[in-house]
């Protein structure tokens, strides 16, 4: 991994999602019971059309499809469903299990529950449509965490409590890459920071037009000051 660029950050954000919207700003969705929220900022910094979840909610994953935001709760079994411009709700949706980090592909969502299996969704409806259980080396894995699909079908993991993210295949459920962390991103181990969290695909033309741009994600953690652009080998 080669770190491009650091951008500020607020670092009071339990950051859970995190998405490059078509305006080129980010999309952030938020943690924790009573301060769970969704927001819109550029990469300096600058918020806007923040919509705070109700108290019983604890925020996960997000994703953008088309017109539409999906926002996963912890433990509630609740997507709630939004408008990508202004980010208010628009619908909720009921699913079974846990929820953690989310992604969207062309015709499907992808979803992680903390577990080691990979559920796809309807983009529409929310409805199930499938699930693939990730395997590394052949074994089992669990905690996969944040998503980002990318253009070439690719899904990237953050494995929660470690400083690793997965290059998985969904048609396979293979883990074919392994980004390792630790110790290149300062931010980690400041003081009040939490565990790497939150990782976005940069579109090609968000950064300069060599090969190198069209891999390029954003990449922060819980409680982070720092936004981190970064390629990975």
């Amino acid at each position: 991994m080669v770190v491009k660029g650091s951008h500020p950050w607020d670092k009071t954000s339990f950051t859970q999602g995190l998405e490059v919207g078509k305006d080129g700003n980010l999309v952030v969705g938020t943690g924790q019971y009573r301060q769970s929220r969704i927001y819109r900022t550029t990469v300096d910094g600058k918020q806007s059309e923040s919509q705070n979840l109700p108290d019983e909610f604890f925020g996960e994953g997000i994703t953008i499809t088309g017109d539409t935001v999906w926002q996963l709760t912890w433990k509630e079994h609740t997507a709630i469903k939004r408008n990508a411009q202004d980010l208010r709700e628009t619908g909720r949706v009921r699913y079974d299990g846990e929820g953690w980090g989310l992604c969207a592909q062309q015709d499907r969502l992808v979803m992680s529950d903390g577990s080691g299996t990979l559920t796809f969704r309807d983009p529409s409806t929310f409805d199930k449509t499938g699930e693939i259980s990730v395997t590394k080396g052949g074994q089992a894995t669990t905690m996969l965490n944040e998503l980002e699909c990318t253009p070439d079908g690719s899904v990237w993991a953050n494995v929660w409590q470690t400083n690793q993210i997965y290059l998985i295949d969904p048609a396979t459920g293979f883990v074919t890459g392994i980004a390792d962390l630790t110790g290149k991103l300062p931010a980690a181990d400041r003081r009040g920071a939490d565990v790497l969290n939150g990782i976005a695909f940069i579109p090609q033309g968000e950064s300069t037009g060599d090969r190198a741009s069209r891999q390029r994600f954003y990449l922060t953690g819980k409680w982070w000051d720092t936004l981190y652009e970064v390629t990975f080998s």
